[in-house]
């Protein structure tokens, strides 16, 4: 007999609606084992029942957990975050403005592709450099570009200087006229032709072509380059037009030298160093050209070379002289004391005779180096005022400066080569300068070079 099947399980019926606001809301029972009441039973061939799963209730921590745990703070209201507004800018494109910066109207512009330059750190900039000697920021820099300019009626004067140094050559004249004369005796009635035509020859002093001849081969001057002549006549313009000089009546020359100087010759040449020309600026150039040119003013150059012309047999004659008495000297050596006694009563009696002849004129050609060597140093001295009264006293003083640098090089070098020992100047040395020591043409720069009130 076959058992009925189990009746199917009950469930609760709800005590309200979800629609009814007054009923209670009471969560649905579920059917699941109980402890008390047994599990129905399947019936063979019957599929089990699957009860429907349900997600878990969420697990909440008992209450002294929730004591004992730090409370959060209430969640505050999300705020979006507040970033600084952007620098307005105008429409034209300007550099923000910075507290440190400088600060400028308007920032500068720069082509397009181009960085602004970046200033130096303060402490990795470099000294400024010093300007080239061409440069126009240098301050002997002058300026060449000269409009019309006004040519002085009297272009050249013989002053104190030129006259005396063509006095001091009289002696040396008169010894030269002698040893002519004599070289001419032989010749008979030519012989006064021969005088005439040396007394004449003077004149070669102011001919150009004899004056190209001594410029190239005694003073070992040459024509400049093309180059070289681009640089030294602008400056050769300014110099001669503030003197009011015919520049065109000079000719200018170049030593192929490595020290600084200039040269004066005959009466129309003027000659400068290459390191003069390629190392000075322009206005230091103009300053060596000007007290060249105050010794043509002057007429310390013709004056010079005339006199060292008419003195150029008598100083032949000296030389030759003096080479015999010194063959003669050894000659008598051999013949021991007796012999040097009798070559020196015959040398005596000849310059009694001479000098008494002469009127001991003779005896003054033994001063005249010294006289005109002061004369010389005078005429320096004039020369640097005629470059300081054209304006050129600034620099005239700094080519001196070089030049006494010059000096005291070769005096080091002197000394070095020397053993170490100071090499001094004797006062018989001092007296046969040419030339004043830096220290008195300097003195004789002051009245120029003090500002004018």
């Amino acid at each position: 007999m076959t058992q009925p099947p189990p009746p199917p399980p009950e469930y609760p019926e709800p005590t309200g609606r979800p629609h009814e606001p007054q009923a209670a809301q009471v969560p649905p029972q579920y059917p699941g084992p109980h402890p008390q009441q047994a599990a129905p039973q399947t019936p063979p061939g019957a599929q089990p029942f699957i009860p429907p799963q349900f997600p878990h209730t969420p697990q909440y921590p008992p209450p002294h957990a929730q004591q004992t745990a730090p409370q959060a703070p209430p969640p505050q209201p999300h705020v979006p975050p507040q970033y600084p507004q952007a620098p307005q800018y105008p429409s034209t494109p300007q550099a923000p403005q910075y507290p440190q910066a400088s600060q400028y109207p308007t920032a500068p512009q720069y082509p397009q592709g181009a960085t602004a330059p970046q200033p130096p750190h303060p402490q990795a900039a470099a000294p400024p450099a010093p300007p080239a000697p061409d440069s126009p920021l240098h301050p002997h820099h002058i300026s060449t570009d000269r409009g019309r300019v006004h040519i002085a009626g009297q272009q050249r004067r013989t002053d104190a200087t030129a006259f005396g140094n063509l006095l001091l050559h009289l002696p040396n004249f008169l010894c030269s006229l002698v040893v002519v004369a004599l070289i001419s005796l032989p010749l008979g009635g030519f012989g006064v032709l021969v005088v005439l035509a040396w007394l004449a020859s003077g004149a070669l002093v102011f001919h150009r072509p004899t004056e190209s001849a001594l410029a190239r081969h005694l003073l070992r001057l040459r024509y400049p380059t093309p180059q070289e002549r681009a640089k030294i006549e602008p400056v050769w313009r300014e110099v001669t037009a503030r003197a009011g000089v015919e520049g065109r009546n000079y000719e200018l020359w170049v030593e192929d030298s490595d020290s600084l100087n200039a040269v004066a010759a005959a009466g129309h040449i003027v000659g400068v160093t290459r390191f003069a020309m390629n190392q000075l600026p322009n206005g230091e150039l103009a300053a060596v050209m000007a007290h060249e040119l105050g010794h043509h003013v002057g007429g310390h150059a013709w004056s010079g070379l005339l006199g060292y012309w008419y003195a150029l047999p008598g100083r032949i004659a000296w030389r030759v002289l003096r080479a015999v008495t010194a063959f003669m000297f050894r000659v008598s050596r051999v013949f021991s004391c007796f012999g040097v006694l009798f070559f020196g009563l015959f040398v005596g009696g000849i310059a009694l005779a001479t000098i008494s002849t002469l009127y001991g004129l003779p005896l003054l050609i033994l001063a005249m180096p010294y006289a005109l060597a002061a004369v010389g140093r005078r005429s320096e001295l004039r020369a640097d005022q005629h470059a300081a009264a054209l304006g050129f006293a600034p620099m005239l003083a700094a080519v001196l400066e070089k030049l006494h640098h010059q000096e005291q090089q070769q005096v080091a070098a002197l000394t070095a080569a020397n053993g170490g020992a100071p090499v001094t100047e004797t006062p018989v040395s001092t007296l046969l300068s040419s030339h004043p020591d830096y220290h008195t043409r300097l003195h004789h720069l002051q009245p120029y070079l003090q500002p004018t009130r």
